[in-house]
């Protein structure tokens, strides 16, 4: 029988519930593509020029106009414009770069700072579905979008704010622009979308943090960010469907000294144990990998794991877990095991970035 998890088991406030084991996806993160928002939902003649626009290769002459309208004097026409650029980017990908070659990146850049909350969303927006072209990408981060986007994080509607972490991520694809988003002030703001955003909001800020946290520097802004807590909230509340996302992270910053400090000040380790015992299969690996990153030259923490009970689901995950799973649990038993020597002051050496 599947045991329960302990009904005055709390963390944060949240009481730990029964983890779903339904996620059995080969990857936690879904990538942000375009927008979600519905589109052609009336039957004007707006609507009918995109739809054709969209399905014939004569919407050359629409995008010279349209573009032209981004830097009309009227607001209306502006936001008329930048929703009609946003479908087309969104609906056909050979608009993508159409739209791009035509001059939009810099207006649309410009609108991101309207004090018209539709205007700067639908401006945030169209630049997402703008990179999702790949040679779009260099352009927008050279025309100075990435700060804009990250003022987006802050001051925008709530779509505004995930497409921005969306945009952000699919910039972040190309290196050298992970350190320019680091530096924008994006990190910190990821993390409060992180904490306090709507579901959707959580799932596009984690794995915007994902793939910015693969740089140092970005761990440690993350960390100085406070993205614990928010990170092993979400993996004690197992409901919210983001225990396998907020676990990857988690196993990105423990790379640093500051990362593992971080995680176990904040109360981690229990969380950590609990997951091994009662989280689903790719849960336990994942944490498994977590506990060996911050046992390995801490004793103090090692003594920690076992006195939370870490070691007896350990030993389960060691005889029934995947290949990999038991590979994991088995070199963490063995040092767990380990004769209580060595380094006593509970902090770690930094073993990887």
């Amino acid at each position: 029988m599947e045991k329960k998890i302990p009904e005055n088991f709390t963390y944060m406030g949240r009481r730990f519930g029964e983890l779903s084991n339904g996620d059995d996806s080969s990857s936690a993160f879904s990538d942000c593509n375009s927008d979600r928002s519905g589109e052609f939902s009336t039957a004007s003649s707006q609507s009918r020029r995109l739809l054709i626009a969209c399905a014939t290769d004569n919407s050359d002459d629409l995008i010279r106009q349209l573009v032209s309208d981004l830097e009309s004097c009227s607001i209306d026409v502006q936001r008329r414009a930048t929703m009609e650029i946003r479908l087309l980017a969104k609906n056909k990908q050979e608009n993508r770069p159409k739209i791009a070659r035509a001059g939009a990146i810099k207006p649309l850049i410009s609108l991101i700072a309207s004090s018209d909350s539709q205007l700067q969303e639908y401006g945030v927006t169209a630049l997402l579905n703008l990179s999702l072209c790949d040679e779009n990408k260099d352009l927008i981060a050279g025309s100075g979008a990435i700060k804009p986007l990250a003022i987006a994080l802050k001051s925008g509607t709530a779509t505004a704010k995930e497409n921005a972490a969306c945009a952000l991520l699919r910039l972040s694809h190309l290196d050298t622009n992970k350190i320019a988003i680091g530096r924008s002030g994006a990190i910190p703001l990821l993390v409060h979308l992180l904490e306090n955003g709507g579901s959707r909001g959580k799932k596009d800020a984690s794995t915007a943090l994902y793939s910015l946290c693969s740089v140092k520097e970005n761990k440690i802004r993350a960390v100085q960010a406070g993205i614990m807590k928010p990170l092993l909230e979400l993996m004690a509340d197992f409901e919210s469907g983001m225990v396998d996302k907020a676990a990857f992270v988690l196993s990105i910053l423990v790379c640093i000294p500051e990362g593992k400090t971080a995680m176990v000040d904040e109360g981690g380790i229990p969380v950590l144990v609990e997951i091994v015992e009662l989280g689903s299969q790719r849960q336990k690996e994942i944490v498994a990998g977590i506990l060996f990153q911050i046992c390995e030259n801490s004793l103090a923490y090692r003594t920690m794991v076992a006195r939370e009970g870490g070691i007896p689901p350990l030993v389960a995950l060691s005889q029934s877990g995947t290949s990999r799973a038991k590979e994991k649990a088995e070199a963490l038993i063995d040092l767990l095991r380990q004769p209580r020597s060595g380094n006593t002051a509970g902090r770690t050496s930094d073993v990887s970035n």
